[in-house]
């Protein structure tokens, strides 16, 4: 393995939450685009079948198609970059600290793809990383990283469920309700990347601050 060594975290991480925002964005157009599609759908339940209500499920049909794509690209756009950043910051976390990791450098990335384990090993490594990058002085506690970890692995089971909800729909009622249900999931995502925002503004300051505050050993590893 190479030797750790310093890099600025400020550019991956600014660019990382530029990314996340963008991710935010493309959920909260979704929930717009389900929006107009249940009310399509309480029209239809109505009876209500004219020119008017037959453009806005034209129009509801094309936003949805839309808000999917954008959330495709984003999300795929977002991961890489984040993932870019997280290994950054674990290798700086090295630098920092040596001795305080339970997983490997590799883990950085590799544990969010790992079947099971990626259920957990990218939250340990990403206490690790916060605990080396926090100063002796002022060393936060883990709540943030718990919270966006919780909420992601909520928001994921959600989106999961509501999928196999929607593509199962029977009906117009049934369609509804998986509309809503995709609604809720997109809310918990959102959520989930307005946390990583602040745990990748958190950390990226914190790293900065650090390698301002005086030199860094760095180790010669082999």
């Amino acid at each position: 393995m190479s030797a750790a060594r310093l890099r600025s975290p400020l550019g991956l991480g600014h660019a990382t939450v530029v990314l996340l925002g963008l991710v935010i964005a493309a959920d909260l157009f979704d929930i717009w685009a389900g929006a107009l599609e249940v009310r399509v759908a309480g029209e239809i339940l109505a009876g209500i079948n004219d020119d008017a209500a037959l453009r806005r499920g034209e129009l509801a049909d094309a936003l949805h198609d839309w808000s999917r794509f954008a959330q495709t690209v984003t999300l795929l756009a977002a991961a890489v970059m984040f993932l870019r950043w997280f290994h950054r910051i674990r290798v700086n976390a090295e630098v920092f600290d040596p001795s305080g990791h339970t997983k490997s450098r590799g883990w950085a990335i590799w544990g969010w793809f790992c079947p099971v384990v990626n259920l957990w090993f990218p939250r340990r490594v990403a206490l690790d990383i916060w605990d080396a990058s926090a100063t002796s002085a002022n060393r936060p506690g883990h709540g943030l990283v718990n919270s966006w970890w919780t909420l992601l692995m909520v928001s994921l089971l959600a989106g999961r469920a509501a999928e196999w909800r929607y593509d199962t729909a029977r009906g117009v009622v049934g369609w509804r309700h998986a509309l809503r249900h995709m609604m809720v999931a997109d809310a918990l995502d959102a959520a989930a990347a307005v946390l990583a925002v602040l745990v990748v503004l958190r950390v990226t300051r914190m790293q900065h601050d650090r390698a301002l505050a005086g030199p860094v050993f760095v180790p010669a590893l082999g």
